[in-house]
């Protein structure tokens, strides 16, 4: 898993993905502390996630292991939003 911030939603009405409902969102990498890094990706939302949140990423495999996304075209899902992450008994992001 990686971490993002979501920037924005994606909007496609043509689509091959088979994920009924889904809405996409587009994320940038950010370190762990939440510092933003130069590069996006467009994720499916797992999760309800909002823009301005941190949030989790699962690629490849590992986001076609739920039921919504099981044998579908994804290669990036939302799989959580991050309310803290603790380094070493440091908080270092907190939503």
């Amino acid at each position: 898993m990686t971490f993002g911030v979501v920037v924005g939603t994606v909007v496609a009405t043509a689509r091959s993905d088979g994920v009924e409902g889904a809405r996409f969102l587009l994320v940038q990498s950010c370190t762990h502390r939440g510092e933003r890094r130069k590069d996006y990706l467009v994720a499916v939302d797992g999760v309800g996630a909002g823009v301005g949140e941190m949030v989790m990423v699962t690629q490849g495999p590992s986001a076609r292991q739920t039921r919504r996304t099981d044998r579908k075209a994804v290669d990036a899902l939302v799989s959580g939003i991050v309310d803290l992450v603790d380094e070493g008994m440091t908080i270092v992001y907190r939503k």
